[in-house]
């Protein structure tokens, strides 16, 4: 039952009844549905004012800076769970218990090897091939693999992907790194955490031993929780709108990290770091800071302010002390990029120009600093952020599956030739 109704009045016809819903959070929603009916449909380009689905995983309220996975603040999400747990959250809607924690964990750092045969995919790309473009390829050819959990009707099957796409994408996203640098691929240790045995997979080699740092290997589980999900983001529409096709779920995962990729949406972080090598300098940074806030100059300060959030960006609280724990574990102090960051960051938080225009660093600016102290090479960035990601991905498309869906069709305001005759 609708809880309200608005009435929509168009000149010359009768009004439209609109029923009127409220969620648990965030504003009312008008149902539109029936506009096509009285020969009408919304036009709305990007989709800001439309809500395509109802959902349960995640609430965003970007005028106050909130996050919620399942009802849990991202930031208490961050300092008491790990990233399994998270990932355990998004997929059944409640944190582990101890024993669902145990159970959980196993499957997941024990399925963290690939089909042998996979390693045979990467040598068709060329050694200077974006891991992004990789990774596109590779997860969706898991579909030739595991043809045992395709039936997107099956619970179990649906069960069984969600946990091999978890478990396998540090995997790939680690041999897809060492494919471009020539190294030979590691195989995971289960023995390590999420984390990181990701770290252990980018950063060993035959030749000698890695010990993973304590304090990295929980950097990089933070940075997973924080990048786990974002509510209707752009890649995880595509993954929806790719499932309500009847798309398998690695076809699907692979859809959403095309659409990823665009730098306007994953790719963010790696534009910070291009930037910082841009301004090339701390005596350049008043230059920039000018350029940055001249209207007609079309350099823009990656890594600030956010399309979301109309206030302080509540995963970047975490990712700063984060970014502070991994700089002081790591002794750097005179990186040059880094030092460039640690002024942006603090002309940001206190000239007024950004202060009232309420451009604050995001959760990218960190991220980037992190990783480029980590010695991941920026083309990596994307990728990490799509293995955050992939279990936000799979509970938005399980929610979907699991219940009525109608395939994803939207319409459009037609502006091209009217009905025109071929002259012979």
């Amino acid at each position: 039952m609708a809880d309200k109704i608005a009435k929509l009045v168009i000149e010359g016809h009768d009004p439209i009844e609109l029923p009127i819903y409220s969620g648990t959070l965030g504003p009312d929603v008008i149902d539109v549905r029936t506009l096509t009916n009285h020969g009408y449909f919304t036009y709305d380009p990007g989709f800001m004012s439309t809500a395509s689905c109802d959902s349960e995983i995640t609430f965003i309220d970007g005028g106050k800076g909130v996050l919620l996975h399942r009802g849990y603040p991202i930031d208490q999400l961050a300092d008491n769970c790990d990233y399994l747990d998270v990932c355990y959250l998004l997929l059944h809607g409640e944190l582990p218990n101890e024993a669902e924690k145990s159970h959980f964990d196993h499957i997941i750092m024990h399925h963290t090897m690939v089909h042998e045969q996979l390693h045979d995919f990467f040598s068709g790309f060329r050694r200077d091939s974006h891991p992004m473009a990789i990774m596109v390829g590779v997860v969706g050819a898991l579909s030739a693999f595991y043809h045992d959990s395709l039936d997107i009707a099956n619970e179990k099957h649906r069960e069984v992907a969600a946990h091999r796409l978890i478990s396998k994408m540090p995997t790939l996203a680690a041999m897809a790194y060492k494919y471009s640098i020539g190294q030979p691929f590691v195989y995971p240790r289960n023995d390590l955490s999420y984390g990181g045995n990701f770290l252990h997979m980018m950063f060993s080699n035959p030749c000698e031993q890695y010990e993973v740092s304590p304090t990295l290997a929980r950097a990089m589980d933070k940075i997973f929780i924080l990048h786990a999900d974002h509510e209707q983001n752009a890649s995880t529409s595509t993954v929806r709108l790719a499932g309500s096709s009847g798309a398998n779920p690695f076809a699907c995962i692979a859809s959403g990290i095309a659409a990823l990729w665009g730098p306007a949406h994953g790719g963010a972080n790696e534009a910070v770091l291009n930037m910082l090598a841009e301004i090339g300098d701390e005596s350049h940074i008043d230059e920039f800071i000018a350029r940055a806030k001249d209207k007609n100059d079309p350099f823009r300060l990656m890594g600030f302010g956010h399309r979301v959030y109309k206030n302080y960006d509540p995963r970047a609280k975490v990712m700063k002390e984060t970014a502070d724990e991994v700089l002081a574990e790591l002794g750097i102090h005179n990186d040059p990029l880094l030092k460039i960051a640690a002024r942006l960051e603090q002309i940001a938080l206190e000239d007024p120009y950004f202060v009232e225009k309420k451009l604050y660093p995001n959760v990218d600016f960190y991220s980037g600093i992190i990783f480029k102290a980590l010695g991941i090479p920026t083309e990596m960035f994307t990728v990490l952020f799509a293995v955050g990601r992939t279990p936000g991905w799979i509970a938005h498309w399980k929610e979907m599956i699991s219940g009525p869906y109608r395939i994803g069709r939207p319409r459009q305001l037609y502006t091209g030739q009217k009905v025109r005759n071929l002259e012979k």
